[in-house]
């Protein structure tokens, strides 16, 4: 089948390499310059474990063009852009408009539009009603969200739990569903705006299960029990299953935040009050500043402070930081007096020229270093806000030599072995474990029970 992908982002990008890999001619149109002449070198302008590998077989069955007008026909064109979050938590939706809008005027008849950015529910009615339905040249419109997680993208592609396909005509219905050959996985079709919602209520109760296991971390360290053990067991329940029950720092990313918040905002424009998800926004945000809130009662203020920060991109396997628990924290610490210094191995800020290489100045108080030690270095407390491996494998004792006292360690993901590092002598603070007291440095009150704030 010939195919068009509007947007080389994490989603377009992978979907059209998936699709020449499948044995579709497919041509993606990118409009960024600099994404652009990567993609002609074949190499991905963000991390994707495997992704230009994946560039490079699907050779010449793969194309990139810098507009929809060069595409030439297509029996389908997937729209792949961005939907920013607006002001208020809505979903931005000019690029998608502008897409759909240069894909209409310039379609062959009956090619098939196929929606792959997430959209709030009803949006597609809409672009058929102000856009495809007045071309008359035999258009469809399909919705297919995506399920693709940052990291494992590639896996999720080849092997998707399912497979969503909203439409109004059978036949493009069918078209669709056919991008897919190969691919064993159950295929649902259904109307429009029930696979825009699919994609939200998806992403909703997901974040729930995170925030949920959130508030239970904070309550077990009022009560003193373990989250650790008490996630197991009710991961056992298989009515339930044990992922996203991993209690942190909270999620972040493109789709978690924005996805949430466009979906309360689209119940609260509809008239519903969605008093669960504005709860499940609120547990999420409260986790970043439970770590401030514990970081000043346990160093006694935070001016002048030295904190290290590890972990930038949202989690491990992306450069992504959109909507960085690691990189809000380490903003607010700066905000209020403490010297701060950043590291992450791979992530890239738009501020500050891409991964790190020498240190970088990305405020008062806030440096991005070039290495682990670099961050650890003098610091009086430790906040490891991505489970890289590099920080989970680290050679803990070193960097015990290479800290100030009182050698906090708050660990955001509880991704380190808490007993080994108190045994060192670290201030461990877990979310909501319990462990025993340090026994280091003779200037510091030791804590009988875990310390710990909860978060994913």
């Amino acid at each position: 089948m010939r195919v068009g992908v509007v947007g080389a982002g994490y989603v377009g990008l992978v979907a059209a390499a998936g699709l020449a890999l499948g044995g579709h001619q497919t041509v993606i149109a990118e409009a960024n310059p600099s994404r652009l002449a990567r993609l002609r070198e074949r190499r991905a302008p963000f991390l994707e474990p495997g992704l230009d590998e994946w560039l490079r077989r699907a050779g010449e069955r793969l194309s990139v063009v810098s507009s929809v007008r060069e595409m030439g026909p297509r029996d389908a064109i997937m729209i792949a852009v961005g939907t920013p979050s607006g002001v208020s938590g809505q979903g931005d939706l000019t690029q998608v408009r502008q897409a759909v809008e240069e894909v209409v005027r310039t379609a062959a008849p009956g090619t098939v539009i196929v929606m792959k950015s997430t959209v709030p529910p009803g949006t597609g009615r809409e672009l058929v009603r102000q856009y495809v339905a007045p071309a008359r040249r035999g258009l469809a419109y399909v919705s297919n969200p995506e399920f693709l997680r940052e990291g494992k993208a590639l896996h999720d592609w080849l092997h998707p739990d399912r497979i969503v396909v909203g439409a109004e005509e059978a036949w493009a219905a069918e078209r669709v569903a056919e991008l897919y050959r190969g691919i064993d996985a159950p295929v649902l079709r259904t109307d429009i705006t029930s696979a825009e919602m699919i994609k939200y209520a998806a992403n909703a109760l997901l974040a729930t299960k995170i925030s949920f296991i959130n508030e239970i971390a904070n309550l077990c360290e009022l009560v003193g029990a373990h989250i650790d053990d008490v996630a197991t067991g009710v991961g056992m329940d298989p009515r339930l299953g044990p992922h996203f029950l991993q209690a942190g720092i909270g999620y972040g990313g493109s789709c978690f935040p924005k996805d949430t918040r466009a979906l309360y905002f689209t119940a609260a424009v509809n008239g519903y009050a969605f008093e669960l998800l504005r709860a499940v926004i609120e547990v999420n945000r409260r986790q970043r500043i439970r770590v401030v809130h514990r970081l000043n009662t346990l160093l006694g203020g935070l001016a002048e402070r030295s904190v290290a920060v590890l972990g930038l991109a949202f989690k491990p396997g992306t450069d992504d930081t959109r909507e960085s628990p690691g990189l809000e924290i380490a903003r607010t610490l700066a905000g209020y007096g403490a010297k701060v210094q950043v590291y992450d191995p791979a992530a890239v800020l738009p501020d500050s020229g891409g991964p790190p290489g020498s240190p970088v100045v990305l405020s008062p108080g806030l440096v991005r270093v070039a290495s682990l030690e670099d961050a650890v270095r003098s610091a009086q407390a430790v906040v490891v806000a991505t489970e890289w491996p590099e920080f989970v494998e680290a050679d803990w004792e070193r960097l015990y030599r290479l800290m100030a006292a009182p050698r906090v360690v708050f660990d955001g993901r509880n991704c380190l072995d808490a007993a080994r590092l108190a045994a060192m002598g670290f201030r461990y603070v877990g979310v909501g474990r319990r462990v025993a007291p340090a026994t280091g440095d003779a200037d510091v009150a030791p804590a009988s029970l875990a310390e710990g704030t909860g978060g994913a």
